[in-house]
């Protein structure tokens, strides 16, 4: 009997659950005839401001508009430098470029592979100064300003944030969280005594809905939160041709609006999305429990002040390339986030970084697989997964090729 294959993720269980809900959506929008914008869009705005704990959510056409119309909004200008980490999707970049600014990389911490604080503390410290004549920050390389710092809460897990923001304030940036992998993780702020979910502590955050995500759209679609009344208003004019009135356009825009039809199948997920995120968090720790005598896998580093979705469940192994193809012959699909720093991709060639400039980066991108993750993973699969690997290991051991972890910055 052939065993049945295990998905990398699984998108069919979830919404043939929800079918009915999600028909009646479609069937809903074609009777009313309104398939851009309307009361499902401004809806779902609501519902997701509230989730988030934010006075404003903006809904847009992706996670890179998302990410693109923050930073806009926020104040960011050609010339600008922002300051992101290389260890991301290349959306992330992509959006700092479109709106004419540079992007500026620091290393990620070692244990979480987010933004490390101390990696942005020297990059202000060894690459900029204060210009005497208006007293802003501005990169030593271009003279130009450095206006907002972009943490990625990558794999569902926050940035640290509380560093990040005290670090920012001091050199005068705007903090924009790209939480498009973290709807619904959560950071225990020190300084409020509070948790804080992500998109909700920076001047704004951007959310993706590409349909992997732990809250996905059956398509594309984003949203923007925020606090600030004037970023509120100007995403809403960027997304829609730079218009506040039909015609009438303050400024040159884009075609950035969410279809109803999406809004739609996004409400009826919303509800579900703590329950799924709970569900994420189970089956993360039942990894942790099968991996724990694993001296060769290396778990997610989960910090006391955050609180994980677990978007993906990415491990470091010796020999990454080797186990996933072993796994995909067995039948298991895994993936891998990201095998190639931004740094070192052939787009960002004119930046002039080298192999070395981000070490922990590039560490981590010769180590990472993403295994199996998605709400109705069971146990069964986790066991098979767990076990093919020690499969894998083992087999490596009796052909006397026991893998080792490289020798460079943890």
């Amino acid at each position: 009997m052939e065993t049945e294959a295990i998905p990398f993720l699984d998108l069919v269980q979830p919404h043939v659950a929800l079918e009915h809900e999600l028909t009646n959506v479609f069937v809903t929008a074609l009777r009313a005839g309104k398939f851009v914008g309307g009361s499902a869009v401004d809806t779902l705005e609501q519902q997701f401001a509230q989730f988030c704990g934010t006075r404003h959510a903006i809904a847009v056409n992706s996670g890179t508009d998302a990410l693109r119309f923050a930073l806009f909004a926020a104040g960011v200008k050609p010339g600008d430098t922002v300051i992101t980490v290389p260890n991301t999707f290349i959306a992330t970049t992509e959006a700092i470029s479109q709106v004419g600014a540079y992007p500026g990389f620091v290393d990620v911490d070692a244990q979480t592979f987010n933004m490390s604080f101390h990696a942005l503390e020297a990059f202000f410290r060894e690459n900029c100064q204060t210009n005497d004549a208006t007293g802003k920050t501005v990169l030593k390389k271009t003279g130009e300003p450095v206006t907002a710092v972009l943490p990625v809460h990558l794999y569902g897990q926050m940035a640290d944030m509380d560093a990040i923001l005290d670090i920012a304030k001091q050199h005068n940036c705007i903090v924009i969280e790209d939480a498009c992998q973290a709807h619904g993780a959560e950071y225990l702020s020190k300084k409020t005594n509070t948790w804080h979910k992500a998109g909700a502590m920076g001047k704004a955050g951007a959310f993706s809905f590409y349909p992997g995500k732990n809250l996905g759209a059956l398509g594309e679609g984003g949203m923007v939160t925020t606090n600030d009344p004037g970023i509120d208003d100007m995403v809403r004019v960027l997304r829609d041709h730079g218009q506040r009135t039909k015609y009438y356009h303050d400024i040159e825009g884009y075609n950035g609006r969410l279809d109803a039809i999406q809004a739609g199948f996004l409400s009826v997920k919303l509800p579900h999305l703590d329950g799924w995120n709970n569900r994420r968090r189970e089956r993360a720790k039942c990894y942790n429990s099968l991996f724990k005598d694993f001296s060769g896998v290396i778990t997610p580093f989960e910090p006391d002040w955050s609180r994980a979705v677990y978007h993906l469940y990415v491990v470091r192994v010796a020999g990454r390339d080797e186990l996933k193809h072993y796994l995909e012959a067995k039948g298991i699909g895994t993936g891998l986030h990201y095998p190639v720093p931004l740094h070192l991709q052939t787009a960002y060639k004119p930046l002039g970084y080298r192999l070395g400039d981000f070490p922990v980066s590039e560490k981590a991108a010769k180590e990472i697989l993403s295994l199996p993750m998605f709400p109705t993973l069971t146990e069964e699969q986790q066991d098979r997964v767990a076990g093919s690997i020690t499969e894998f290991m083992e087999s490596q051991k009796t052909g006397n090729r026991t893998l080792q972890f490289e020798n460079s910055p943890a």
